[in-house]
């Protein structure tokens, strides 16, 4: 009877356990269920509010880099999904990498969405890649107050613009075809510079030859200057009347020529992302050397004391979005190859001491490649020389100091390991034939000695050979 009674109740828990597992079951699909007529019912809703017809704002605010050519690219294509009338693309940037440049141009002759150039507010500039950028949007405005131009490509270590480090040029720039010396490398980053920008100026019908001065020359012009010389097409003050001057415009796409009609438009802004955001961190120079010098550090210190992970993994983690945002960026190899000898000698110096030799010859090593890591001519992607001099600053000082306290510590008796048992005072425990026990520093060792000895004197230890004791009997002390 009772396992009867065992077993009925066995089987009622079951059945509550089931019923359970079925309330759960039907709570957790109407919550599904709930969920998708809400998802519907938000998609329906946005697809009704794209059906109003708008504009994209992007904003190009300080130096063009990677970050900035993601963000605008993406910007263009979502304008494209999302069915926008046209892209406004403002501008206020000193320039930035050739690279974003070129990529972000290539997105605006490829959009089959036009693309309005607005260097805005007041004040603003699009000067060095700001100024290709905009010779490549389907219409250039600009806001009363701004500037554009000096649009001269500039190399870290190079000559002067325009010279090109040499003396083969003219005074136009141009260099000289009956010279004998070959072209540098300035020279022809230029006449290619200048050969891009004139192709975008013939291709949206804007002055060429003044884009060839902005190259060859650093010209720069003022909002009405660009206007008067055939730069740009109109002057905006705001939005608004660019959106009124733009109306009835005829623009030519990969497609076709078509008309602008931005009458009732409504401006709609293109936030980054978190996948910009995030590239915008790190490939900020002054980051992604600190997340170099991070991973390099994590993974000598993982090496140096094994088992720990933490450190090894940080420092592969942080290794690898350095390496990553140096493919992104302008990096000199050089310059990279100069810090990786430089943290080797001061890390050989804490192994190694040399009196400062290795630990000096790696600071210089060091803080040479740091400021030649980065070529580029814009101080906003270039790392920081505040941060420069304060890294190799503490990483030589500190490696220093620990040369200073190796030094110290040379005379000074030792006080750690066996060699400290070394002319320490030992108890007899037990003795017999020349061997027997001590004990020494509250431990008991075995002990050999050739005096004769007995329980309870006391000796010196004057040998250690595995664990086995050498002592002697103290001088001052009768053992007889």
């Amino acid at each position: 009877m009772l396992l009867e009674a065992t077993g009925t109740q066995w089987q009622i828990a079951n059945l509550k356990n089931l019923g359970f597992a079925c309330v759960r079951s039907v709570f957790f699909l109407a919550i599904l269920i709930a969920g998708l007529f809400v998802s519907a019912f938000l998609t329906a809703s946005s697809g009704a509010a794209q059906t109003d017809r708008t504009a994209s704002l992007i904003r190009i605010e300080g130096a063009i880099g990677p970050a900035t050519a993601d963000y605008v690219v993406r910007g263009i294509q979502s304008a494209e999904t999302d069915g926008a009338t046209l892209v406004i693309l403002t501008l206020n940037t000193p320039g930035g990498l050739d690279t974003a440049m070129r990529t972000i141009v290539h997105a605006i002759l490829a959009s089959p969405v036009p693309v309005v150039g607005y260097v805005a507010p007041s004040g603003a500039r699009a000067a060095s890649a700001g100024t290709y950028i905009l010779y490549a949007t389907h219409i250039a405005a600009m806001a009363p107050g701004t500037n554009l131009g000096a649009a001269t490509p500039v190399q870290v270590g190079g000559g002067f613009p325009g010279t090109g480090g040499s003396d083969n040029n003219d005074e136009d720039g141009e260099t000289d075809a009956d010279s004998d010396a070959a072209p540098s490398s300035s020279d022809k980053a230029i006449s290619d510079a200048k050969a891009y920008i004139k192709s975008l100026a013939q291709l949206r019908n804007r002055n060429a030859e003044w884009a060839e001065q902005a190259v060859s020359e650093a010209a720069s012009l003022t909002a009405v200057d660009a206007l008067q010389e055939g730069v740009i097409d109109l002057i905006a003050d705001n939005d608004s009347a660019l959106l009124a001057q733009i109306n009835g415009r005829s623009v030519e796409l990969p497609e076709g020529q078509i008309t602008l009609d931005t009458d009732g438009l409504t401006i709609v802004q293109v936030e980054p992302d978190w996948r910009t955001e995030f590239l915008s961190v790190i490939t900020n120079p002054s980051v992604a050397y600190i997340l170099f010098l991070i991973g390099i550090y994590g993974i000598v210190l993982e090496f140096y004391s094994p088992g720990i992970f933490i450190a090894g993994i940080t420092g592969v983690i942080c290794l690898l979005l350095a390496l990553y945002a140096f493919q992104l960026l302008p990096v000199n190899y050089a310059g990279l190859a100069l810090i990786l000898v430089g943290l080797g000698l001061m890390v050989a110096e804490a192994f190694a001491p040399s009196f400062g030799a290795l630990g000096l010859g790696g600071a210089v090593a060091f803080v040479l490649g740091s400021i030649m890591l980065i070529d580029s001519d814009t101080p906003e992607m270039e790392v920081s020389p505040v941060l420069i001099g304060s890294i190799a600053v503490v990483a030589a000082g500190s490696f220093f100091v620990t040369l200073y306290l190796l030094m110290r510590s040379r005379g000074r008796a030792v006080v750690t390991g066996q060699e400290e048992m070394l002319s320490s005072t030992a108890v007899v425990l037990d003795w017999s034939g020349g061997k027997g026990h001590v004990r020494v520093h509250g431990e008991v060792w075995q002990a050999v000695s050739t005096a004769p000895l007995r329980p309870g004197n006391t000796v010196e230890v004057s040998a250690i050979e595995g664990l086995t004791l050498t002592v002697s009997p103290l001088k001052r002390e009768d053992q007889s």
